[in-house]
């Protein structure tokens, strides 16, 4: 019942998309901070050192500034626009498929640039990104940006890496000597049918699939029909991290779609864990701290958003979550990060990630696309072996 609410409510906030946004005045002085600070974001982003004490962004935070950081973690894109539909929150790290969908919603209030000095040390090529930006708006500051990698066991592939999602999508026999047959899992969320359509990109061409996530008729029913296939291999659907890195562990998971959050832990822990970057490429995530548009503690949002692009919190941020700095200067002098961390992360390979987006009917590549909430309630169908 709880997945069914959250998905009505993500349909209804998608419903708003096709709504034009009008953007409120945003903030036009920094003030006072009010003392507090609630954040809605990604599992891994905001830490204060309790999981491991050389990653800490949040402490000198609430020394410096006298504001308190409290987290509410989601674990998809869906449950931070739900939860920001609630309210209660002053910010959300939302990713692609979340962004606009509030914006339109108007769940997020605008900013003022001029109040976040750190703003022009910003990545020119997310400073104006389609996600967060809209008639030349900025509805929030750009924080990491990444992969979903194919994270596999290093036992199971032998000395054979795998090269291709077809591990994940197709049955065969491992290197190991074993079928991948529920020993694979998914992304637990409607916006993996992109997954399925950058793989048809690469292996049916006839198709005509330029987008990922603008699909037509056609092309969304290849994409269905491929994971259809797929739910006979996948053992579990996750969006919860944690378990996942459970399930690598403990229930015989070998291959899936990941973060590099789940591969680093894994790995710092010795477990026979590697990840690649297919031949198809890969989606990706490049999240956004926005600012809620009933924000209690604006000041201390503006406070934290600064704070957030400060070249020790971006490097240490990607460090810990494998993720790639949204600050370039990040990038060189980090003992977290290092030097090579940003290349290793995927610095270069930006122009090879399809980054989520919130499918819509009015699409750039041709015309009549399948709409968002069509994507959440045929996905329920696919998990739900519809």
């Amino acid at each position: 019942m709880k997945k069914l609410l959250q998905s009505c409510t993500a349909i209804i906030a998608v419903a708003s998309f096709a709504t034009n946004a009008v953007a409120q005045e945003p903030l036009k002085e920094l003030g006072k901070g009010e003392g507090a600070l609630s954040i809605v974001a990604w599992a891994g982003y905001i830490e204060r050192g309790e999981t491991d004490k050389n990653y800490d962004w949040v402490t000198k935070f609430e020394q410096e500034t006298g504001c308190k950081v409290t987290v509410k973690t989601a674990a998809t894109s869906d449950e931070m626009v739900a939860l920001m539909n609630e309210g209660g929150f002053d910010l959300v790290t939302a990713s692609g498929d979340a962004s606009l969908r509030l914006v339109a919603g108007k769940r997020v209030q605008p900013i003022n640039t001029d109040l976040i000095p750190s703003w022009k040390t910003i990545d020119e090529r997310l400073q104006n990104a389609p996600w967060h930006t809209v008639g030349g708006t900025h509805y929030g500051t750009p924080y990491v940006w990444g992969p979903n990698v194919l994270m596999y066991n290093t036992e199971a592939f032998k000395d054979q890496p795998p090269k291709s999602w077809n591990v994940v999508f197709e049955e065969m026999t491992l290197p190991d000597g074993k079928s991948n047959k529920g020993r694979v899992q998914a992304y637990d969320g409607p916006i993996y049918i992109a997954d399925a359509a950058l793989y048809l990109m690469a292996h049916k061409p006839d198709l005509g699939i330029k987008n990922p996530y603008e699909l037509n008729e056609d092309q969304y029913k290849a994409a269905l029909d491929l994971l259809r296939g797929q739910r006979q291999l996948v053992g579990r659907y996750w969006h919860d991290a944690m378990i996942q890195i459970d399930d690598f562990k403990n229930e015989g998971v070998v291959a899936s779609g990941s973060w590099p959050f789940q591969v680093n832990l894994m790995k710092a822990e010795g477990a026979k864990i590697d990840s690649t970057f297919p031949e198809e490429g890969t989606t990706g995530w490049a999240d956004t701290t926005m600012l809620h548009v009933d924000s209690e503690h604006p000041n201390c949002a503006y406070m934290w958003m600064e704070h957030s692009l400060s070249p020790k919190v971006q490097g240490d941020v990607s460090a810990w979550f494998g993720a790639v700095p949204s600050v370039p200067a990040a990038c060189k002098g980090n003992e977290l990060l290092t030097d090579e961390g940003c290349a290793t992360n995927g610095f270069d390979n930006f122009e090879k990630i399809s980054f989520w987006r919130t499918p819509v009917s009015k699409c750039e590549s041709q015309g009549e696309c399948v709409p968002y909430h069509r994507w959440v309630s045929d996905y329920i169908g696919v998990i739900g072996g519809r």
